[in-house]
């Protein structure tokens, strides 16, 4: 074999050449997620730290809804309410808001050992995108989390609590909301860690587009179904007739979508520019 041939095969064969066992593996993830639990651990710690202005930050949509739907509960001196069923329930709902506090604050160490792990299988030119993934990746999960925020919950509120109030008929039933601290939150934090992994979508089909399993052009084929689907996901999260909400949910999906083909002919252009 020439000289010339090692030279090429050293480029592009993966810079970790050694064969791994299954138990090396599993010891190098084991590692990995150590050290993803001890940053959780010290996120949620801070969080637990700051457990009430937390519940006050998770709340405010709920609560500003609730003032702008009962004017006349606010003018008598009511406030909107959560409830606890057990004696314990505040603590256990605080630990576990501070638990998805504490993933929210660990996203980047969290991020960086999932490309620490990843990475021995990788080639040596895409074991420099480490600091660009861990940016992007965190940035991107920190966006859905505050899209989720200002926009998803802040449309669905109005929309609940329009179908509360006097049931027709001669019944005589009223529909009132008192939820426990437990379902808000579970509601609560559910969208918001949903819509942080759903604007992960970019960086995904990155990877795919890096692993040569999806092609730009078969991305682009593909965006009539994608924009049907993020219209019938934006109808799913946002009910009501209020169709803004809805627009504005869909879009953000279908930016992210073509923010994944942008990505993609980036990829595919870089790696022939390379080979």
């Amino acid at each position: 074999m020439s000289a010339e041939t090692d030279e090429e095969l050293s480029h592009v064969d993966p810079e970790a050449d050694v064969k791994m066992t299954i138990w090396e593996h599993i010891g190098e993830l084991r590692k990995r997620l150590s050290r993803a639990a001890i940053a959780l651990v010290g996120g949620a710690v801070v969080c637990w730290t700051f457990r009430e202005q937390l519940l006050g930050w998770v709340t405010a949509p709920y609560a500003t809804a609730w003032r702008e739907r009962f004017p006349e509960l606010v003018k008598a001196g009511q406030s909107p309410e959560l409830q606890t069923l057990a004696p314990a329930d505040a603590f256990v709902n605080y630990m576990q808001l501070a638990l998805v506090g504490g993933v929210i604050l660990a996203a980047p160490m969290i991020f960086y050992q999932l490309w620490a792990f990843i990475s021995p299988g990788l080639y040596s030119r895409e074991k420099r995108y480490i600091v660009p993934f861990v940016v992007f990746s965190t940035t991107l999960f920190l966006s859905g989390i505050a899209f989720a925020y200002y926009v998803a919950l802040p449309f669905s509120f109005p929309f609940f609590f329009s179908l509360l109030g006097s049931v027709g008929g001669d019944s005589g039933i009223v529909l009132t909301s008192k939820p426990t601290m437990e379902y808000y939150l579970d509601f609560a934090e559910h969208m918001l860690l949903a819509f942080g992994f759903v604007f992960e979508l970019p960086l995904f089909i990155g990877f795919l587009a890096l692993a040569g399993i999806v092609t730009p052009q078969q991305l682009v084929k593909f965006s009539r179904y994608a924009i049907v689907g993020a219209f019938v996901v934006g109808a799913f999260v946002t009910p009501g007739p209020e169709i803004s909400s809805q627009i504005a949910v869909s879009s953000a999906l279908i930016a992210l979508y073509f923010l994944s083909v942008g990505l993609a002919f980036l990829i595919y252009r870089k790696r022939k520019t390379e080979t």
